[in-house]
């Protein structure tokens, strides 16, 4: 038996070499042994099979897995699972049924070992066949006689292709992305078929292997779309980015001649040579300023006075309205262009191309590029006056700005001749780098104070600005947030107002400059305060020197709920303070319980806010009941000491 299991010999001869030995008249005992021996021996010779299959299965696995990891479409992947899986199991066919786009529908994606076409493109019906079962329930299923078996739930569709192909044996396997099934793996048998534990765990690592290589063959699939879709949009935005370099050099090399103070003539004929066409300006009203270039053969002017003289012109003038009204260029079938030059919703005119060939016009940007710049010009030579007015704007800011200052009517008359109302209500607003601005101050201010309709100037490197408004905390914070990004450093803005006539703004001026000096002195610097901000320190800045201001800022709703109630926070408040902040003490002084005080100081945190203990906040409240109690003694000089010390009765506040 030994020689036989080390020969690897066939079963008959474990049959035969116990049948020899019982011919030969063996005793009963021995023959016992043998058929025991023999009984070992096949179930040994069944395990070495068995194993050997397996090691030959995973072998074929590790085989497939090599295949599936080179990369592959999804559906030349999909005829690689098939293929493979006949080969590991061997069977007659193989085919995948997935979801299709719309994950409503299963159907057959691909199939190997068909013998008909009625397998492709199957839609399995919801709720019927082994998918029905995998997909529930992720694991395998098999039957080894389809039609028969009644555990299906069965579908006329399909039942009609397992006839069709002959097939008895089914077994199916889940496909998966992570734990959720996408698809389902069949292998199936012409005969009937018993499948084995072995079979079906091999079918499932292979159904395992499958769907992470179809997972990854479907994003490389959208990958190589992408990249290609990536790639055409590369190839068009270069395109793109080549067209707006030659605009953008055509603009540039126009532009150097507007700005080089060229006249209308040499800009036409440079957008001549640009264009590689005869090009003629004419104004709104259809006069021509400026013709370059050969414009016979159908050239007229849109509009002239005497009116249109043939079809031709009347065609020109049509294309003229028509490209005003489109605002974009018009192509006539004379071979002119007509392409309107405005600005804004203004009409300045229209400029007509003729092309020195059919195809010379390939961009219609690069023509309404160059009636831009034709407008430009156009609005230089009539408006060069702008810039000496929004210069004379700056000089009259800084005649209000100076001391001694011009007379106040001439100050009131010129302003009426600029459109500016100093008669409403204005701030003045200083502005001062913590850094090297390089000149950008300057520009800055001019478009800002265009913007808010203001008036702007430079002293000393800081930006002085007079806005219309009453806020000048509000406008000196604006002005910061603004500004300090556009630098790329801190800006330290002062503020002052709201003023009105012509020689309050001076004396704005001086208090922003002073407002300015006293947040460099308190440390404060790349930040924003008005005047009035500062609380007790405004009132030491200011020229006016508005106590009733600060006293009202300061402790204003606890003095109007004294005056309309009768009661005695403001008098509490003081004693509190003089009691160094302890409400015992305090009520010791006042005659009063301890609760009463606890009372009125949680009715003066409601009026003042929760903050008024604060050490900046109590000082300024201290300063400012000082203040008040100095100018109500003033004012009453005849009240006795006694009386002006008892205030009002106590407990009117509970």
């Amino acid at each position: 038996m030994l020689e036989l299991l080390a020969g690897e010999a066939p079963a008959h001869e474990y049959e035969a070499l116990t049948e020899d030995r019982r011919r030969t008249g063996a005793a009963p005992d021995e023959l016992a042994k043998l058929e025991r021996a023999k009984q070992l021996g096949l179930s040994i010779r069944t395990l070495t099979e068995r194993h050997h299959q397996r090691e030959a299965g995973l072998s074929a696995l590790v085989d497939t897995a090599r295949d599936l990891a080179t990369p592959h479409d999804v559906d030349t992947l999909l005829q690689v699972i098939l293929r493979r899986a006949r080969l590991l199991l061997a069977v007659d066919m193989a085919y995948i049924g997935m979801y299709e786009d719309d994950q409503r529908h299963f159907s057959v994606r691909a199939s190997d070992g068909h013998t008909t076409a009625l397998n492709i493109g199957l839609r399995l019906p919801s709720g019927t066949g082994l998918g029905h079962v995998v997909m529930t329930k992720p694991s395998p299923f098999w039957s080894p006689d389809y039609l028969a078996d009644e555990r299906i739930h069965h579908s006329g569709e399909v039942d009609h292709v397992v006839k069709a192909e002959g097939l008895h044996a089914i077994l199916a396997v889940p496909l998966s992305r992570g734990a959720r099934p996408f698809g389902t793996l069949y292998v199936a048998e012409r005969k009937v078929r018993h499948f084995t534990t072995d079979e079906i765990a091999l079918l499932s690592s292979l159904g395992d292997l499958a769907g992470v290589a179809i997972e990854k063959a479907e994003l490389l699939d959208r990958s190589t779309a992408l990249v290609s879709e990536l790639e055409r949009y590369t190839s068009q935005v270069e395109a793109g980015l080549r067209g707006a370099q030659e605009l953008g050099d055509t603009q540039h090399r126009l532009m150097q001649l507007v700005l080089g103070d060229c006249d209308l003539d040499t800009l036409a004929r440079a957008a001549g040579k640009e264009l590689c066409a005869a090009v003629q300006v004419c104004a709104a009203n259809g006069t021509i300023l400026t013709t370059a270039g050969d414009m016979t053969g159908g050239a007229a002017r849109p509009g002239s006075p005497d009116g249109p003289a043939d079809p031709a012109e009347s065609a020109l003038v049509l294309a003229t309205m028509d490209a005003h009204a489109a605002r974009e260029p018009v192509a006539l079938r004379s071979g002119l262009w007509a392409v309107p030059i405005s600005a804004g919703t203004g009409n300045l005119g229209t400029l007509l191309l003729r092309p020195d060939r059919p195809d010379a016009v390939q961009d219609e940007r690069l023509l309404r590029l160059v009636a831009q710049v034709v407008a430009v010009q156009l609005l230089v030579e009539s408006r060069r006056t702008a810039i000496a007015e929004g210069q004379v704007r700056d000089d009259f800011l800084g005649d209000l700005l100076a001391s001694p200052q011009r007379p106040p009517h001439q100050l009131e008359q010129h302003a009426r001749r600029l459109g500016i109302d100093l008669s409403k209500p204005h701030v003045l607003v200083v502005a001062r780098p913590e850094g090297d601005a390089r000149g950008k101050m300057a520009i800055w201010a001019a478009s800002y104070a265009h913007r808010l309709s203001g008036l702007k100037s430079m002293h000393n490197g800081c930006a002085v600005l007079l806005l219309p408004g009453t806020d000048a905390g509000g406008a000196a914070r604006a002005v910061s947030a603004e500004l300090s990004p556009l630098l790329g450093h801190p800006v330290t803005v002062g503020s002052a107002g709201p003023m009105t006539g012509t020689v309050s703004v001076h004396h704005g001026f001086q208090e922003a400059l002073r407002c300015l000096d006293a947040m460099t002195s308190l440390g404060v610097t790349g930040r924003s305060a008005s005047v009035r901000e500062l609380g007790f320190l405004g009132v030491l800045l200011s020229d006016n020197h508005d106590v009733e201001g600060f006293v009202d800022s300061a402790i204003g709703p606890v003095i109007d709920y004294d005056q309309q109630r009768f009661t005695d926070l403001t008098r509490t408040l003081e004693t509190y303070f003089d009691a160094g902040g302890s409400p015992t003490n305090a009520a010791k002084k006042l005659h009063v319980h301890p609760n009463t005080v606890a009372r009125r100081l949680e009715r003066i945190s409601e009026l003042l806010g929760p903050e008024w203990q604060q050490p900046d906040r109590a000082l300024e409240v201290q300063l400012a009941l000082r203040v008040f109690r100095v100018r109500h003694s003033l004012r009453r000089p005849d009240r006795p000491a006694a009386e002006e010390d008892a205030g009002p009765a106590e407990g009117r506040e509970t």
